[in-house]
């Protein structure tokens, strides 16, 4: 008995077809590349120089050659926090908390990581950090870091690290320094210190408030006595006398009064007698 077998072949145009299919779909795969937003990608030309720094490519799709590489990093502004151990102008080591706000260039992204790799933030940026904290705390006592100076600290560190920066597509937008951590012995004795002086202010104060106001009572009592010495001078003894008939002849006009006059007093003034 033959065994009936049938040969099943694909036609060749339709084996190439789907090579050629299989091909693109790789070569789609491999060379399609997505940005997203906030983001920057630089090729790295696998066959040719490496990093192409001339051209930085955008938010969106783009189609690269399969055998390169799209770098993509954020572009828009960042930030990160460290904690530092730092020397004050003493020597005492202090820790500073602090917040970066930087961004790369993004014309010069291909340029930035050409020169300092992908890792720029640790490459480049902590250590330009930490030597500008170290040169502007080291220039202040731990009293001035604890109290008054941050703001000043904060600006001087951000001009700093600017010009370490220089020249380096990386730019650092902002400097905030979070804390200032002493040792706990330097800590309190800067708030005895501190509270102390306010203390002493406040009685200050209240010493002034006191010479003021004696010196307002001085002066009211003084101006009080001239008035006085002034009036006693003026009035005389005719002035007096005057004074007491034109106040007797007012009484006397009144209905309800009943006036005697019985000769005079020893001044001179009329004796009044009765009253109803």
């Amino acid at each position: 008995m033959a065994n009936n077998q049938v040969e099943f072949k694909f036609p060749k145009g339709v084996v190439i077809t789907i090579a050629v299919v299989v091909v693109l779909l790789i070569f789609i795969s491999k060379s399609a590349v997505t940005i997203g937003p906030g983001e920057g990608g630089v090729v790295f030309q696998s066959l040719g120089d490496g990093i192409d720094t001339e051209t930085t490519y955008g938010e969106g799709f783009h189609l690269i050659l399969p055998w390169n590489r799209m770098i993509v990093r954020k572009v828009r502004q960042q930030s990160i926090s460290d904690e530092m151990n730092v020397l004050s102008v003493n020597g005492l080591e202090v820790k500073v908390n602090g917040t970066i706000w930087y961004e790369p260039e993004f014309s010069n992204l291909g340029k930035l990581i050409k020169t300092k790799g992908e890792d720029y933030e640790r490459e480049l940026l902590d250590p330009a950090v930490n030597a500008a904290a170290r040169s502007v705390v080291g220039r202040y006592t731990p009293e001035q870091l604890y109290s008054s100076k941050r703001d000043v600290i904060e600006q001087e560190i951000l001009d700093e690290v600017q010009n370490i920066l220089k020249d380096q597509y990386l730019m650092v937008k902002r400097v905030l320094v979070e804390d200032v951590k002493l040792p706990t012995t330097i800590r309190t004795a800067i708030e005895t210190k501190l509270k102390q002086e306010q203390e002493s202010l406040e009685y200050e104060f209240r010493i002034a408030k006191a010479q003021k106001e004696a010196k307002r009572q001085k002066i009211d009592a003084e101006g009080k006595a001239v008035a006085n010495k002034i009036l006693s001078a003026s009035l005389t003894d005719k002035i007096l006398r005057e004074k007491g008939i034109e106040a007797t002849l007012e009484l006397s006009k009144s209905p309800n009064s009943k006036v005697i006059v019985i000769g005079s007093g020893k001044s001179g003034m009329p004796i009044i007698l009765g009253n109803q």
